[in-house]
């Protein structure tokens, strides 16, 4: 950092410019600091970014993916652990925030979703349990862990739709692969959920597959039952 001419250093731009005005590099220099013995800080956090491939993608990072990079730590891999964490939970705020938005369609509950599931490798199946307005009423976790055809039973998801009163309910699961496309088991799920449905009088919504977009065949994240007219 003391090589760099003081017009170029990011905690110079960042007083003088303001915030909105530096790099993502240079955001997460003023982070770090400094780089290790024969490495620039600005090397360092190109290198990171770079591995990621985009900044976004650092929230599904965990520590060995830190620690993989090289400059980079077991300190600097906290500090980053720790803003990513931070993010998530800004982030989640945020959505809970907005909570009173209608779950009107699967990109807003991929959105809901979005630091929830960033960077799980085990499958974990929610249920959404919503108003007579599709407004949330709340979200639990029904299964984690399990990656088979018993992912989860109908009797626990409307279990919680039963108990808070919900009049409506969307299924949510993630596939750590990172590609949404349904399995077998999921395909089973889905017809034993819209079944219960019909029974107890519950409006299944939908069946929403959580992935990455840049695995997803579709590009778009996520999977919808609905949106494929399987509900």
């Amino acid at each position: 950092m003391r090589d760099m001419l003081a017009s170029e250093r990011p905690q110079e731009r960042l007083e003088s410019l303001g915030a909105d005005a530096l790099s993502e590099s240079e955001l997460l220099a003023i982070i770090l600091r400094s780089g290790p013995r024969g490495i620039d800080i600005l090397t360092l956090c190109n290198s990171i970014l770079q591995k990621a491939g985009s900044l976004d993608k650092l929230l599904q990072w965990n520590r060995q993916d830190f620690l993989g990079v090289h400059g980079i730590g077991k300190v600097k891999a906290a500090q980053l652990l720790t803003i990513m964490e931070l993010t998530k939970r800004l982030i989640r705020a945020w959505d809970e925030a907005t909570s009173t938005e209608s779950f009107d369609s699967p990109e807003r509950v991929a959105q809901f979703f979005r630091t929830r599931v960033a960077g799980l490798n085990v499958d974990k199946f929610w249920v959404l349990c919503l108003d007579h307005k599709n407004r949330l009423i709340s979200d639990e976790v029904i299964t984690s862990g399990t990656a088979t055809s018993s992912l989860v039973h109908p009797r626990e998801v409307f279990r919680e739709a039963i108990k808070c009163n919900a009049t409506a309910i969307i299924g949510v699961h993630n596939h750590p692969s990172g590609d949404p496309t349904p399995s077998k088991a999921d395909i089973q799920i889905t017809r034993q959920l819209r079944q219960a449905a019909q029974t107890l009088q519950i409006d299944f919504l939908d069946h929403v597959i959580l992935g990455r977009r840049e695995i997803d065949p579709m590009k778009l994240g996520y999977y919808s039952f609905d949106d494929s007219g399987l509900i």
